[in-house]
Order: structure tokens, then sequence, then C-alpha cells
């Protein structure tokens, strides 16, 4: 089931479960970022979850966060799902809600998460530009997507 957790319903426990289904995605995903990176990242996520204009969710049959994505204006912010719930379809749900519901047609992926470029590709996005460092200025190359258009 698809909601959205509006501003005013992200409470301390949602915070807290979601940065826990980051953190068990990062882990699974995320191959190339160290303990101690991961720890100093996850220090600002919950600033992210609270101020993401549109925070969506989804809850397995038994109510259980499976996982989440976050959107601002046309662009995907943030899109985790927790790692036992992966290949389930999640992800995709996700994307096409934010895409019809948002007009998500914009988001960057690290370079160096293969397995998420070529999910977004599949999703009809694709790399207009390559940044060598992160928004946080590490050597992570970032790769912008912009939906293509199907016509």
């Amino acid at each position: 089931m698809i909601k959205e957790i509006k501003k005013e319903e992200r409470t301390e426990k949602w915070i807290q479960d979601l940065l826990k289904v980051w953190e068990d995605s990062v882990r699974a995903s995320h191959r190339f970022l160290s303990e101690e990176e991961i720890e100093q990242i996850k220090e600002y996520v919950p600033e992210a979850l609270y101020g993401v204009s549109h925070l969506i969710v989804e809850l397995d049959e038994s109510g259980e966060l499976a996982g989440f994505m976050g959107t601002e204006e046309n662009k995907l912010e943030m899109l985790f799902i927790k790692n036992s719930q992966r290949g389930k379809g999640i992800g995709k749900r996700l994307l096409r809600h934010g895409m019809e519901n948002y007009g998500v047609n914009d988001l960057a992926v690290n370079e160096d998460n293969p397995q998420a470029r070529g999910f977004y590709e599949h999703m009809g996005f694709q790399v207009y530009q390559r940044n060598a460092f992160d928004d946080q200025g590490n050597p992570y190359p970032v790769l912008y997507m912009q939906r293509m258009t199907k016509e």
C-alpha cells in the first residue's frame, strides 16, 4: 500500500523507521561507502526526511515499512527499499507513483551503484550529465538522469 506521509505526520517514530530502511538499503547497495561514511551521511538523513516536500512510503501486507521515496518539485530526491523487499516491484510502484502524481522526471544516482542506474534506465531515464564528485564534494561520481518521453 502506497501512502504519503504529510509534513505534519512526520513524527520521530516515522523518521526512525525510515532511517532504518535507509541504512539497510544503503548497506546493501552502496558498497563503495565506508562504515565511517555511512555513519556520517546517516546524521543528515533525518533532516532530509523532515524537509522533502513529498514523502511516500510503501507498506507490505503486514503493514511494515518496505520502502520509501522523496520528491521535490519534479525531482526524485531519494528512493530506498528495504533489502529483504528488493525485487518485489516496490521501487517500480513508488517511482511510477512519483512520475504520475508529482511529475518526477529528473534524478541523480551514484555511478558506483550500477543496479540503481539500470533500474532507472529500465524506467525510461537516461543520463544527461556526469559529475566526478557528489554533492558533498566526495569523489563518488554522480549521474544526472532525465526521463525520456515515450511518444
